[in-house]
């Protein structure tokens, strides 16, 4: 039996045109109709996958985790399957699904046809599927440009890191969670729905994106330095452990600044504070690997 796929590329994904035409190939093989479609703005994947809704079986969507976080809105309110082709930079939701880089592997998963329930993160009214953030990684977002990405892929993350650690400054926050209100002095507040963000840094070494829980941590540092000891750590989620962490969990979370601050969500500066966050329990099905 055929099956109707509508397929987005991000057109400037790291590995775009690479071995996409492989790819769409190897899915026809496979047996999928495929309904082609390539946007140069994200913004528009909403409309696209609303007009295509009753023509296809599920979406199929190439690119990483900024086209994802595009696409998810969309996906919630048709309750289309998802499939992944990892043609990011990070590919971070790949990493969390266990979807490996190989485009041809990847297309066999989306054929298997095996679906997964998992949970999405929820912010002023924007989804998110890994982690939304404020402090630090908004900084790195705004300088991390497509031709970084593209220059040097997930090395880019590390780099901009760098660069921006040293000028980090600590700014006040009111965090209220499970009933309590907890006020903090952060570099970095990040709230996690999935386990891995940031080219493959863990927001916490038991996180899962299907636990019904948003995982938080805050960077209660003195000195910029102290984030340079901490980046091992976050690469498994261990810091959290750490002194200078804080560690939360909850389904609901309120976020108070100062002033509005903006958030990061899976890559992409979509809202700012005051900011209430929650977790949308099996929210869309995802292709996964049996």
């Amino acid at each position: 039996m055929s099956c109707r796929a509508l397929l987005l590329v991000n057109p400037h994904a790291r590995q775009g045109q690479k071995g996409l035409s492989e790819a769409i190939d190897y899915l026809k093989t496979l047996g999928f109709i495929l309904i082609e479609e390539s946007t140069e703005h994200p913004k528009q994947l909403y409309e696209v996958i609303l007009r295509y809704q009753h023509q296809v079986d599920l979406v199929i969507v190439g690119g990483g985790d900024g086209t994802l976080n595009a696409a998810v809105d969309a996906l919630v309110e048709t309750q289309l399957p998802l499939g992944i082709l990892p043609l990011g930079t990070a590919n971070d939701l790949a990493r969390t699904l266990k979807i490996p880089n190989s485009l041809n592997e990847a297309c066999n998963i989306i054929a298997q046809g095996n679906l997964h329930r998992i949970d999405l993160g929820w912010v002023n009214g924007k989804h998110f599927f890994n982690v939304a953030s404020l402090g630090l990684s908004v900084k790195i977002t705004q300088r991390l440009t497509k031709e970084v990405k593209r220059r040097w892929g997930v090395f880019a993350y590390a780099a901009t890191a760098l660069q921006v650690i040293w000028s980090a400054r600590p700014f006040s926050a009111e965090i209220v969670i499970n009933g309590e209100s907890v006020r903090v002095k952060t570099v970095q507040i990040a709230v996690g729905n999935g386990r891995y963000y940031g080219g493959g840094m863990a927001v916490a070494d038991d996180a899962a994106i299907d636990d019904q829980r948003l995982d938080l941590y805050s960077l209660e540092i003195q000195h910029w330095w102290q984030i340079i000891l901490l980046l091992p750590a976050m690469r498994q989620g261990r810091h959290i452990h750490w002194q200078s962490v804080r560690s939360l969990q909850g389904q609901e979370i309120r976020l108070y600044t100062r002033k509005p601050r903006p958030i990061n969500t899976d890559g992409e500066i979509t809202t700012y504070t005051p900011a209430h966050f929650r977790v949308i329990p099996k929210a869309v099905a995802v292709l996964v690997p049996v």
